[in-house]
């Protein structure tokens, strides 16, 4: 029976003064004078005690009373009859058992009726032999008879105040409680805060320092504070939209003017503008130093952020499945163990800058499960983080991680001015002893084109200077020599100059040395690694020491190792179960000697075209005799030949004419053949093709037609190809294009400039450029200079992050542009220079994140029309309204809109063009919104976009540009409630466009477009 049907039979007033008997009479105050300070329930009932009422006897009477008037009233018995005196006699029983209870009134009330019927069971004897019936009678009436005790408890004068006197006890002694668990047990931010001190200041100090090759003789110190030898190197890519926002192509398809050319930014400040990159830099380019100065400038910033350095060598290195988030520290040897579930909570709150070092690293047949293993830990953590992958550039495909919204830039080969700087910081750390030869070799690198070939980056460079350095001014002529010149300045000169005995027992010249190291160079090639463990290293060195007398006198192979780990100059210890090569360019080298001293000319034949084995096929063809290179490069053209792949086929006489260079000595008719087996891909036919085609060197330049005997794409791959050959003999072929029709060639003209002389190429090519349309890309205050001294005014300019406030605010007040794009890395600048401008007719601002500026430093008076921001001004997009004829507005790259600047917008009188991405309709569009007067959109979206909120939203759209950022098919059977589209493109697949109306024209990839059967 349920306690609500007791209570229709037993009302208040039938029950209310049965239980009342329970209880003795209440005494006046709280209770708080006697020797405990609390009120048993035990001195609270009438039959316990010396003072009590009522006996034991008396309860059973009480209880019999109370089964009785159960009993009474409609509806049949709750218990068979027979076993009316055994409910009685267990009632009476339960009800005893109050006084058997160790708790006060207060306890009891906070109990409630249920829990203290429940007590009351446990501590009466249970009931025996009765019927389910009668069980389930009892425990209803006993909690019908604890809900009115409690009433009671609470009804008594002194229970408000006692109850408030423990409730205040309670409360202090539970912030007692609580102060000593604080104490005891710090919070988990508390603990994060610790960790991540401790770990920040790991990383600046491992990270802080960088080897600059060479600056290692006599007592100079192996390693040079990185903010002193770090030279920020210039990142390029295509860009994904340009000032005229909304159209980045024409109706013919081609690029829109302003839309797909190629810009650049300090490769250290491109996370601030792309929260992912995939960054591509040749072997020695500075990727890895540029994840050293990421590193150690996030963690000294204390702005939050917590940046995760991952070696995928270090990962990799036996082939074990890359780790989950929670151990990424431990899996690259860090030695400090995080609170459990920090980087999980560091990721999800958007605090992390991930920096995946090395996709080339990874062996081909395990990169895509490496990029399976990034898109998982992009997808669990899509916040506020910033992901930088790098890669040597053929390592991966072009659009490798696209669909994952990474932006792709280069590392760009250092200019003339960045190798100067370069060369004076070298000399500078070097000291007194080295400035005497810092003008030498600065005049050396300005008049000597075959060297000059070779500084294009930081460790070719540092590698010239440590040369010319250490041989006092001379330096040995191509590649192979100046590493060999390197390795016998670092196996045997370095601890000779230092005045350096054999600390480990162990003295070997620098051709047994090479021996032994090439060995494991020759293992980590083959089996695609660059990093192993050390025990195995080890026992390659054991293995190989008998058969290099030299070695072999020491007796004790260990020490040869530990001295050839310690002591050769070309060994490292990243962890100290692991064994790697300082650079991958020593390593390859050696490895392509050890291939040639065994001729496994097979071996490397097979390797030829995957990317890990390019510099090691040059390098091959350097160590070979003239009749070992014959063979090589007759090998490689019936690879080719055999190539089933038209990319392989490419790669295989690319690598095989870029080794032209390297042999020294080469038959005419082989040298003939390979030249004639090129010139067949020429010109190319993607970029891609056209920067293989450009590592031949300048020998290629002679196989590149002329402009009027190439079509427009055409001539557009083989000025990619020539402006990719950086060397001064590639200025005049490119003179020729100065005026060609096609934009795309000249703003690749333009932007190859800081890849020249800067005078030599301002003279010849910069000077007749034909300025139709094209933007004039000016990315270093000597640019700015040239324009200047030539008396050129662009009316079109692309003023790059690298020129200083004071020269990009003198060019733009010169020049008075038509079209501008600004692009800064500082937060803190004057824009005031453009309210000044008269000719304006597109702005576009590329400015840092918290940069402060309001719309009154915008030309009110200039015919803007077209406004590209990535950041809002102060004063909001409201205050845009004064631009009295702006009609399109591109906010590709700032914040996520919200309603209010919705509505901002939506009092643009004249605005009729937008680029947005999606997630400004996703979380900020106000549903009662329209904007009937939008009719072209440029829409960057992921997977699923909006496009039924887009339809409702812009219900006038003629002309719609889907930037797509995902694998998946886009249905765009949706679009059909547009009833003035009449232009639709794409850079991904579409479904769904059959029905679409006839009157749509579709600009996308043929391929990508999933139409009927019959319209295959």
């Amino acid at each position: 029976m349920e306690p609500a049907l007791i209570g229709a039979r037993l009302t208040s007033a039938a029950i209310g003064p049965l239980l009342k008997k329970l209880l003795v009479s209440e005494g006046p105050g709280a209770g708080l004078t006697g020797g405990e300070g609390k009120i048993r329930l035990s001195s609270l009932v009438s039959f316990r005690g010396e003072k009590r009422t009522l006996t034991e006897k008396d309860v059973r009477k009480l209880a019999a009373t109370l089964v009785e008037r159960s009993l009474a009233g409609a509806g049949g018995r709750p218990f068979p009859a027979d076993e009316t005196e055994a409910v009685t006699e267990t009632l009476a029983k339960t009800l005893l058992s109050l006084g058997d209870l160790d708790m006060d009134d207060v306890q009891a009330v906070r109990l409630g009726h249920t829990a203290l019927a429940r007590r009351l069971r446990a501590a009466a004897p249970a009931p025996d032999g009765l019927s389910t019936d009668s069980v389930r009678y009892l425990e209803s009436m006993t909690e019908w008879a604890c809900l009115h005790i409690l009433e009671f408890f609470t009804g008594r004068s002194t229970f408000v105040a006692r109850s408030l006197v423990e409730q205040t006890r309670g409360q202090n002694e539970l912030i007692a409680k609580t102060d000593e668990l604080i104490r005891r047990t710090p919070r988990q931010d508390t603990r994060d805060a610790e960790f991540e001190d401790r770990y920040l200041a790991h990383l600046a100090r491992k990270h802080g320092r960088l080897t600059i090759y060479g600056i290692d003789l006599h007592h100079s110190p192996e390693d040079w504070p990185l903010d002193l030898a770090y030279l920020s190197l210039e990142a390029t890519g295509k860009e994904t939209t340009g000032a005229s926002g909304a159209r980045p192509r024409t109706r013919d398809g081609e690029p829109a003017a302003g839309h797909g050319q190629l810009h650049s930014v300090p490769a250290d400040r491109a996370l601030a503008r792309h929260p992912r990159i995939l960054l591509r830099g040749v072997a020695g380019s500075g990727k890895t130093t540029l994840v050293q100065w990421l590193a150690v400038t996030a963690a000294e910033a204390s702005d939050g952020t917590v940046p995760f350095v991952l070696p995928l060598r270090t990962l990799t290195r036996h082939g074990e499945r890359l780790p989950p988030v929670d151990r990424l520290l431990s899996a690259v040897g860090c030695p400090l163990t995080p609170p459990e579930g920090w980087a999980d909570r560091v990721l999800t709150a958007g605090r992390g800058i991930v920096l995946i070092d090395g996709i080339d690293e990874v062996p081909e047949r395990e990169r895509e499960r490496t990029r399976r293993w990034l898109r998982d830990l992009i997808s669990a953590y899509d916040g506020g983080n910033r992901w930088l992958v790098t890669s040597r550039p053929s390592a991966v495909g072009d659009d490798w991680l696209a669909t994952d919204r990474f932006t792709e830039l280069t590392l760009s080969a250092m200019s003339r001015s960045e190798v100067t700087t370069f060369v004076r910081r070298w000399h500078a750390a070097g000291g007194p002893a080295a400035a005497p030869y810092e003008q030498q070799l600065v005049d050396a690198l300005r008049t000597t084109p075959e060297l000059a070939r070779l500084a294009t980056n930081p460790l070719m460079c540092g590698l010239i200077c440590a040369l010319h350095h250490d041989r006092r001014g001379f330096l040995p002529r191509g590649r192979k020599a100046l590493y060999d010149a390197a390795l016998a300045m670092l196996l045997t000169r370095r601890d000779r100059e230092r005045d350096m005995a054999a600390p480990y027992g162990v003295a070997l010249g620098e051709a047994p040395q090479i021996q032994l190291i090439q060995r494991l160079a020759y293992w980590l090639t083959l089996n695609g690694r660059t990093q192993m463990d050390r025990e195995h290293a080890r026992s390659i060195v054991t293995e190989a020491v008998p058969a290099v007398p030299e070695a072999a006198a020491h007796g004790d192979p260990d020490s040869v190792f530990t001295h050839l780990l310690h002591r050769s100059g070309l060994l490292r210890e990243p962890t100290p179960d692991t064994v790697d090569f300082v650079h991958r360019t020593f390593q390859d080298y050696l490895a392509a000697k050890h291939l040639v001293d065994r001729w496994d000319i097979g071996v490397l034949i097979d390797h030829a075209a995957d990317d890990q084995w390019e510099d090691v096929v040059r390098m091959a063809v350097a160590h070979s005799r003239p009749r070992e290179c014959a063979e090589i490069f007759r090998e490689l053209l019936s690879a080719a030949d055999a190539a089933a792949e038209p990319r392989t086929r490419l790669r295989l006489l690319v690598v095989a004419a870029t080794a032209l260079d390297h042999a020294t000595e080469v038959a005419p008719e082989v040298r003939e053949e390979i030249l004639a087996r090129t010139a067949e891909v020429i010109p190319p036919r993607t970029p891609e093709e056209a920067r293989e085609l450009a590592l031949v060197g300048p020998t290629v330049l002679g196989l590149l037609a002329p402009p009027e005997a190439l079509s427009d794409e055409q001539a557009l791959m083989s000025v990619i190809t020539a402006t990719a050959v950086t060397h001064d003999a590639s200025i005049p072929y490119l003179v020729r294009f100065a005026e060609h029709p096609l934009l795309n060639v000249r703003s690749q003209l333009i932007w190859a400039w800081p890849r020249f002389d800067t005078r030599a190429y301002a003279e010849q090519v910069v000077a007749r450029l034909d300025p139709t349309e094209l933007n004039y890309t000016v990315r270093e205050d000597h640019h700015a200079a040239e324009l200047e001294r030539l008396g050129l005014r662009p009316a079109r300019l692309d003023i790059g992050a690298g020129v200083s406030p004071d020269v990009a605010a003198s060019l733009i007040a010169r020049c008075d542009p038509t079209l501008l794009v600004l692009r800064r890395a500082e937060p803190s600048l004057d824009l005031s220079v453009l309210s000044t401008l008269s000719r304006l007719e597109s702005l576009e601002l590329d400015l840092p994140e918290h940069t402060t500026w309001t719309s009154e430093q915008l030309p009110a008076s200039a015919p803007l029309t077209s406004l590209a921001l990535s950041s809002w001004p102060q004063d909001g997009l409201g205050t845009l309204s004064h631009l009295g004829r702006l009609t399109a507005l591109s906010l590709w790259d700032a914040p996520v809109l919200g309603p209010e600047q919705w509505r901002d917008l939506a009092g643009l009188p004249l605005l009729n063009t937008l680029a947005i991405d999606q997630e400004d309709l996703l979380y900020g569009w106000p549903e009662d919104l329209v904007m009937p007067g939008i009719t072209g959109l440029r829409f960057t979206h992921g997977d699923r976009p909006p496009l039924a909120l887009l339809v409702g939203a812009f219900p006038s759209l003629e002309e719609l540009d889907l930037d797509c950022h995902t694998e998946e098919a886009v249905d765009v059977s949706v679009l059909a409630g547009l009833e003035r589209l009449s232009w639709l493109s794409s850079d991904g697949s579409l479904a769904g466009t059959e029905h679409l109306p006839a009157r749509v024209q579709l600009f996308a990839q043929a391929e990508a477009i999933r139409r009927r059967p019959s319209e295959a």
